[in-house]
């Protein structure tokens, strides 16, 4: 069965109609997403590379998990959902560091992404690379990088495009 998601006006206030994923990209709805980036005790950040079948941005580094809220879902209920999905981390919700929301419209012809993004971040002491257990549909492999090397993957366009949050990123880093 197809993901269901709540469909957003264009202030991000719920509609109160929901639509399955593909008619919410195929009509261009306003929906939400969820950011996380997960950071250990050194600075390094969890990224992830997207697997090469997925829609969008196959084969990109991403921060730690992303992902769409499911209808009815809250957002910190999606961030925890979509950590332990993609990278296998489970956390509990006041390990959630809310960071900001923020609005990002693109068209990309057939695909129309008109979406809000809430953005968190998490603190991880001892995250073991050779422990994340990846979601083989989405994620094929992981690495923990530090600013420097974030901003290599950035200027060689190896990331997918998420300015605002990178940029928040590397403030709370420094």
């Amino acid at each position: 069965m197809e993901e269901m998601i709540d469909i957003l006006d264009k202030n991000g206030t719920k509609t109160g109609e929901i639509a399955t994923r593909k008619k919410v990209h195929a009509k261009g709805l306003w929906h939400k997403i969820i950011v996380i980036a997960v950071i250990d005790e050194k600075g390094k950040v969890l990224m992830q590379q997207r697997a090469n079948n997925v829609e969008t941005n196959p084969g990109k580094w991403d921060v730690s998990a992303a992902g769409h809220i499911s209808a009815g879902q809250t957002s910190i209920e999606a961030a925890k959902r979509e950590l332990f999905e993609e990278v296998g981390i489970d956390i509990k919700e006041n390990e959630l560091k809310y960071i900001f929301t923020y609005k990002c419209m693109k068209n990309l012809g057939d695909f129309i992404d008109n979406q809000f993004f809430d953005f968190y971040i998490v603190k991880k002491d001892n995250i073991d690379i050779k422990n994340i257990k990846m979601q083989e549909s989405e994620v094929q492999q992981v690495k923990l990088c530090n600013l420097k090397e974030i901003k290599e993957m950035i200027s060689n366009q190896e990331v997918v495009k998420r300015d605002k949050v990178y940029k928040e990123l590397f403030q709370y880093l420094k």
